[in-house]
């Protein structure tokens, strides 16, 4: 398929060294793939270095631009702007096979490299977990503050006065829990 061809990377071509290439990618892009559901819109450029050398190639991304989400609270579209780089290693070997998340096994022989794939696990990746419009963003949310078994209460003054706490040997000692007062004469007692 055409789509597929154009984000191939002929490694058996380039000689070692630095190589850029450029892919833009449209809405089409995200059309080519079945499991989509998160992005179908997009306008990014994704800059690829090739580095070649005697047994390894690095591929480094850098991928801008903006892809349309919608927001999981008031399910509106917005544009999500996304600048990001991540790293590939492809090193040479008996066999094809994924080494580890970021290390890729290929023979010597292997013609090219398609990045449709890795290119479209990292924009997903890139994305926020929680889909926010910008408008809503800055709003307080009940469910931000939700804690396991109830909700976080904040006390503006309990703020200010840990605030305004400062070690300091000049301030007059607080009561102290007379269970501890008893544990601090014990100490002290052992310690002379």
């Amino acid at each position: 398929m055409k789509f597929w061809k154009t984000f191939d990377i002929e490694v058996i071509k380039f000689k070692e060294g630095k190589h850029e290439i450029d892919f833009e990618i449209g809405d089409s892009f995200f059309q080519n793939f079945e499991d989509n559901e998160i992005v179908e819109k997009g306008r990014l450029t994704t800059r690829v270095i090739v580095n070649k050398g005697a047994n390894v190639i690095e591929l480094n991304f850098h991928i801008k631009g903006t892809v349309q989400l919608t927001c999981d609270r008031s399910l509106e579209v917005y544009d999500q702007p996304l600048d990001f780089s991540e790293k590939m290693i492809y090193k040479y070997g008996a066999e094809e096979k994924e080494i580890d998340e970021d290390v890729y096994m290929i023979t010597r022989d292997t013609p090219s490299i398609n990045v449709a794939q890795l290119i479209y696990e990292f924009i997903l990746l890139a994305l926020p977990a929680k889909k926010i419009h910008p408008d809503y963003r800055n709003e307080l949310d009940n469910e931000d503050l939700e804690v396991e078994g109830g909700y976080v209460y904040i006390d503006d003054e309990l703020e200010t006065e840990l605030e305004d706490e400062t070690p300091d040997s000049s301030q007059e000692s607080k009561p102290v829990d007379p269970r501890w007062e008893q544990l601090m004469k014990l100490k002290n007692k052992e310690q002379s």
